[in-house]
């Protein structure tokens, strides 16, 4: 009799919870924030295969023309969608496609490609339920013959000289300036990263630029005891960024400044942002980037891909020597013999490290140094061969 008592006590308060966990149920799905609803401007043009894809995979976060499932609809799931959503569209949005100039553009879908090849976009948590939106291999190798066929939409080599005689004309002037750029997220223009030693070098084939990535005191110490992932609170990065300039004999060089960025790790002042700080300056103005502090998310998203490398893109080359005392002072690349080079000086000297180029694994569209080929010591170096660091 009593066993009775219990078990129907026991089913009681068992439909009480099931009845609260019911209207609770029914009462968040009015909690619904509204997703926000534009026309398209101007939508991406591009061959109907390439669209395909895109609308398939990545219109429904990344555009206006949202088409939402009844089951994205039940909160709250609802709530995460429209996260998801109201993210996508500020990162990229395939429906205001004109607001962007060309040259972004084409730099928005080399990113995006590189999302996929990583396995960062789409979402898994979307693709599970979108069974319809994974992208195959034969997707993807539409998406990279796409991207590979844009156009470069760079400035003429002697628009880049007349260019890069304005920068060296005015460089002291720059290196007198009394006042430091600050970044919209409180980060300050670190002038000494003229004087940092390199960590490694990249030669980006799909926007016509060259990159050296510099390091500083912290940065160069865990570089050579190989404590690089994760790098130690106080590593900074300086990545210095210049467009190309190509000669009849095969090589290519760095042409006027384009933009210094800076990665400084501090888990603590920067944990919400993967425990790095981001700042961009650019042109030998240094003006910051971004529109507000939110900018250093769009950093963040371009590198989540490297979540198991600390977010560092950067491969560390090892220096053939001891570089302690030379500084930065040019980047080539041999387009003959797929080779890149970095010239140093110091004690004095010239000297000229010499590596084999090999297709960076992390970013399709560039090529970043394999093996040491030489070390050469060079005499004077004149001055147009040298790069400018304002």
């Amino acid at each position: 009799m009593k066993d009775s008592i219990n078990s129907r006590r026991k089913w009681k308060k068992w439909i009480v919870v099931c009845a609260m966990l019911f209207f609770i149920f029914i009462g968040i799905q009015f909690i619904r924030p509204r997703i926000p609803h534009s026309s398209v401007t101007g939508d991406l043009m591009a061959a109907d295969e390439v669209k395909s894809i895109l609308k398939r995979s990545c219109y429904n976060c990344h555009s206006n023309e949202t088409r939402l499932s009844w089951y994205d609809l039940v909160v709250p799931v609802y709530w995460q969608v429209r996260e998801h959503i109201v993210d996508g569209r500020n990162v990229l949005n395939f429906s205001e496609w004109d607001t962007l100039a060309p040259a972004d553009q084409a730099g928005k879908m080399w990113e995006s490609v590189n999302q996929i090849i990583a396995g960062a976009m789409p979402l898994t948590a979307y693709t599970f339920v979108h069974r319809s939106a994974q992208i195959t291999p034969g997707d993807l190798q539409v998406l990279k013959n796409y991207v590979s066929g844009l156009p470069a939409l760079q400035a003429t080599d002697s628009q880049k000289v007349e260019n890069l005689k304005q920068q060296i004309l005015h460089e002291k002037e720059n290196q007198e300036r009394k006042v430091i750029p600050v970044a919209l997220n409180g980060i300050a223009y670190i002038p000494d990263y003229k004087n940092w030693q390199p960590v490694s070098s990249t030669e980006r084939y799909d926007n016509g630029t060259l990159r050296v990535i510099v390091g500083n005191d912290v940065a160069i110490k865990a570089k050579a005891e190989g404590k690089t992932n994760p790098w130690p609170d106080g590593t900074i990065f300086g990545k210095i960024t210049w467009d190309e300039l190509k000669d009849s004999m095969g090589i290519t060089r760095t042409g006027p400044f384009k933009q210094v960025e800076f990665m400084i790790r501090d888990s603590k002042k920067y944990s919400d942002t993967r425990n790095w700080g981001f700042a961009r300056f650019k042109t030998t103005a240094m003006l910051p980037y971004g529109k507000n502090a939110l900018f250093a998310s769009e950093c963040v998203n371009c590198h989540q891909p490297m979540k198991e490398h600390d977010f560092v893109f950067t491969v560390p080359f090892q220096t053939p020597f001891d570089s302690r005392e030379f500084k930065l002072k040019g980047s080539f690349v041999n387009q003959k013999d797929s080779s890149m080079s970095i010239l140093y000086s110091g004690k004095g000297l010239y000297k000229l490290a010499t590596w084999k180029q090999k297709p960076d694994e992390h970013w399709f569209g560039a090529n970043i140094p394999g093996n040491i080929l030489s070390v050469d010591s060079v005499g004077e170096v004149s001055a147009e061969k040298l790069s400018v660091l304002p």
